[in-house]
């Protein structure tokens, strides 16, 4: 019976160049297309993102932690409100005034179908930013990014 080796507690990754840390952040941020496609694996890829370069580059992992929160924000809000409108609305047609309703929820859905088309814009503009090698930063989600990675 062979026994695992234990990890080597001198083991450094190797750091992303400068070049591979634009590369990674821009895709980061352009993660949000896949959700158009899927409705949200782009959560996933810049998840998965940070967790393979967390270690490689603090670049990397900062805007792939701030694409993935600000899209589960955006994404999931949006619909969380569209199906809790469309579960009150079809309780409330078990009476009239559900009935009355569904106009208003409809425009409603609309209204907050174009969430994800501003996520979109939002996304691509940080992958423009972080392609140059600047630093992009969310309206909010950018400060709450800054407080969870520095714990």
């Amino acid at each position: 019976m062979t026994s695992d080796p234990l990890p080597n507690p001198d083991y450094m990754p190797i750091p992303l160049s400068k070049s591979d840390e634009k590369t990674w952040a821009m895709l980061a941020h352009l993660s949000v297309l896949i959700n158009f496609i899927s409705g949200f694996l782009g959560i996933v890829a810049a998840l998965l993102i940070y967790l393979v370069f967390k270690d490689r580059s603090r670049y990397v992992a900062y805007h792939s932690m701030q694409a993935f929160l600000f899209q589960l924000v955006w994404w999931g809000s949006a619909g969380v409100l569209i199906g809790v409108m469309w579960a009150i609305v079809g309780a409330l047609s078990a009476v009239l005034i559900g009935i009355i309703l569904i106009p208003f929820a409809l425009i409603l859905t609309f209204v907050l179908l174009l969430l994800p088309l501003g996520a979109l814009v939002y996304g691509i503009m940080g992958a423009v930013q972080t392609s140059q090698g600047q630093t992009f930063d969310y309206w909010l989600i950018g400060d709450w990014t800054h407080r969870l990675m520095e714990n």
